[in-house]
Formats: C-alpha cells, structure tokens, sequence
C-alpha cells in the first residue's frame, strides 16, 4: 500500500445530489455520530480513547473530562485515524490550558462578548430540518475600521480574568468565546429538543448562510489576515462543528477570494461549502431549512436582522420555562446545568462579568431528554483494556487495517478538487445569472 494512504472511515464517496434530496441521507448524518457509528468507526472510538486515557490528556470518569460526542468530533476531522485525532486533541487541549479558555467563557465582560456576537456569525434562533443550530453571518460589517478598533480592543487584557499564552493574537481572542457559546450553550440546547428525526443523536455542528452580498474585492483584502488567522484556529480546535455553509450573493471576482479561503480549511470542511446563484438561494435553502426559520431576506418567513438576539421558536412553547423575566436567550456566554433534586430538566444559566461583577442567573429549564450512555464509562474501560500493541498508532498503522475501509488522500483531494471547479463555476458575473442559469446544488460534492 503507498505510503500516502489513510485510514477513512466516514468520508462519502464522489457524488451529487439534487435540491430535493433527503436530508438525512444526502448529508451523510447522522452517520459517524454517536449512537450512529459503523463497527470499524466503533473500534477506531474505542483505540482513541484508549490512547488519550494512556498518555493522561483524558479521564474516563465517570463523569469523564470529555463526553464521548467531543471525542467524535475529532476522529471525524482526522478520518478516524487515531494518531491524527490524538495530536489535533492534545495540540487543542495544550492552547485551551494555555488561554484558559474556561475561564474566558465565563468572565469574559458582556460588552466585550457583545461586541464580538454583532461582527461575527449569529445563532437566529432556529434550526435545520435535522435540528442542527442555523447561523447567519454577514461580511460586509466587518470593514477595515471595525476590524481594526476590533483587534485594538481585544488585545486590552482587562475583557476577562483569562491569562493568555501570548502566541494567539490577542484581538481574536474575544472571537472563540462565541465557539464556546456553540459548543456549550446552543448545541446543548438543540440535543434536548426531540422534534427531529434523529433525537437520540446529540448535535455537534452548526448550518450557517454566510452572506458576501455588498462585499468589494478591496475589503475582502483587507480582511484576508484577520479572517485566515480565525478561520485557521477555529478549524484546528473547534473541528467539525460547521456542516453545511451556504455563501450568498458571491460577486464575479469570488472566484479569486475563493482561491485564499479553501486553503484555511481542511477537505472535509471545504467539501461542505455551497456558493449560490440568486435563484437559487430559496430553492436550496428550502431543502436544508423549513422555510418559517430562513429569514426574510433569504425568501424566507422569518422576521430576522443580522445583529439581533435569536427569536424564540414557536416550537418551544411548553418545553422552555423562562424563569427571572427572560422571554428569551440573552446575549454572553450561557451554560447548561443539572437542577438540583430535578434530574429530568437542566438549567440555563448566563455568565459572564456585568459592570466589573459576575453575573450569574438562571434564564429558564428544560426537560432533559437525551443523557449520556449509561454505559459509557464501562465501554470506555474496555476499549482501555486492548493492548498496547493494538493501541498505539504506528507510521504502518493504516497498512494494518481493513483494505475495505481505507481510502487514499488522493480520493478526497479528487473530491475538493470537483467542489472546488463546481464553486468556481458559480463565481459568475450577476450579470449574466439570468441569461445563463447554473445549478450549484446538483454540481457540488458532498
């Protein structure tokens, strides 16, 4: 076998599918999720865990230092092969311990959190149609003179109790409290409510529209430096927690722009991205996204601006109990908690520092309906309980496994190179989209 072989257990095939696929099945979700794991991508979980416990970066628990939807997301970033997933955990776990990003989240002082909620991708409120958390976010307000008076900002070091290492730019900084939220606060939340078709599966992604509509070629420049560096830290230690991107009113340059950004993402995440014609941005959006929660401006029901807090869903009526006069999600870092002598619901707590003061309040409860495996611990132990030998990730590794489930990195470079020309294709000139219709859907690899 050729040395440039990796182990893939999750990475789909070439294909197409059209705007009326199913979602469930076109996405390839939630296949290489917890609850949802083929016996090869089994063994791979129980390896790595395995590995971290051995070299002390995780603590089986009960409860362990890392639930098991975490550690999925990592081996689904590095196509399940064990030694790649270990390095990108440790590398996270050593820059996370080295900012204290626990300690940002929450002491991060809510002026300077809201300041990043109003630049950066926003959660409306709603959902997919697999329940999977929707953002909006909308370049155009990112110009030179915010960015810069952004970053100037940031690098104060009096916007939260967190020591920095001093390697990560400390403008962006501010930028991975809203990952946090994500990962901490909205995709929680979304695991709980059972009104999608895989309710035993918890969420660990994100669907975002990203909006490049009002966008010149001068300031996508000017933005370039800022936004790799985002992009390039988040991929590396938030991966996969972004599923489908769907990029809107992309100019006749975008082409050019496209050539920077899918260098500073991995494949699988550049293999995600769909770029859209003006009429296509209803029909593709309708087949990803109920049309009641796709905003207005998109062709959508939803009464919602870039910049607002996220509308409460119609959906939650008598699931969501507010509590201390919210009616809603407030802005600042959130946090889900276990309510004493309750342990069927959980509470929303909001943190963060309000006039140089900790705030602290429960915002509402919940009925928790999705738990950790009650077995967790126990597969834990016995996939620690294989040999070392079986364990340890070696150069030959991939050589060992299976011939039925490896695949080279030639193949899924095949499949960015085709997403790639697809995208490319659809940079075109506004011009001419209703003389020459293009069909970007049915074109992009997923």
């Amino acid at each position: 076998m050729a040395s440039n072989t990796r182990q893939s257990l999750d990475t789909p095939p070439v294909s197409r599918i059209k705007s009326s696929a199913s979602t469930a099945s076109a996405f390839n979700y939630p296949h290489g999720h917890l609850n949802s794991l083929s016996d090869q991508q089994e063994e791979a979980f129980h390896k790595f865990k395995a590995v971290l416990e051995e070299r002390g970066v995780w603590k089986p628990g009960p409860p362990p230092s890392h639930n098991d939807q975490t550690l999925l997301r990592y081996l689904r970033a590095r196509r399940w092969v064990v030694e790649d997933a270990f390095k990108q955990f440790k590398d996270t776990e050593d820059w996370r311990a080295a900012n204290e990003l626990d300690v940002l989240y929450e002491t991060i002082d809510l002026n300077a959190y809201e300041e990043s909620r109003r630049l950066y991708p926003q959660w409306t409120g709603r959902r997919d149609r697999r329940g999977i958390p929707l953002y909006v976010f909308e370049i155009r307000t990112l110009d030179n003179k915010t960015v810069a008076n952004y970053e100037k900002n940031g690098a104060k070091s009096n916007f939260s109790k967190a020591k920095s290492d001093g390697k990560t730019l400390p403008g962006l900084m501010r930028l991975f409290a809203l990952y946090e939220n994500l990962t901490r606060f909205s995709q929680p939340f979304a695991t709980q409510l059972t009104d999608r078709e895989n309710p035993d599966i918890p969420i660990t992604l994100s669907t975002n529209i990203v909006d490049v509509s009002g966008v010149g070629l001068k300031q996508f420049w000017n933005l370039k430096a800022h936004m790799q560096a985002a992009s390039q830290l988040a991929t590396a230690h938030y991966p996969e927690t972004l599923d489908r991107i769907f990029i809107i009113g992309a100019p006749f340059f975008f082409s050019t722009v496209w050539g920077w950004i899918k260098r500073w993402f991995d494949p699988i995440t550049v293999s995600k991205i769909f770029i859209l014609a003006p009429h296509e941005v209803l029909p593709t959006l309708e087949s990803f996204i109920d049309k009641r929660n796709i905003p207005k401006k998109y062709g959508g029901d939803l009464d919602y601006s870039f910049g607002q807090l996220s509308i409460p869903d119609p959906s939650w009526e008598g699931i969501v109990a507010w509590e201390n006069g919210y009616t809603s999600f407030p802005s600042g870092p959130m946090v889900w908690e276990d309510v004493n002598e309750q342990p069927d619901r959980l509470q929303c707590i909001a943190l963060g520092y309000k006039d140089g003061a900790p705030r602290r309040e429960r915002v509402c409860t919940i009925p928790r309906t999705w738990s950790p495996p009650e077995n967790e611990a126990k597969a834990t132990a016995s996939g620690s309980a294989a040999a070392p030998a079986e364990v340890e990730a070696t150069p030959n590794e991939e050589q060992n496994s299976p011939e039925s489930f490896r695949t080279t990195d030639t193949q899924a470079d095949t499949q960015v190179d085709t997403n790639t020309d697809a995208m490319e294709n659809l940079a075109i000139d506004e011009k001419k989209v209703a003389t020459e219709p293009t069909t970007t859907v049915a074109q992009t690899v997923v």
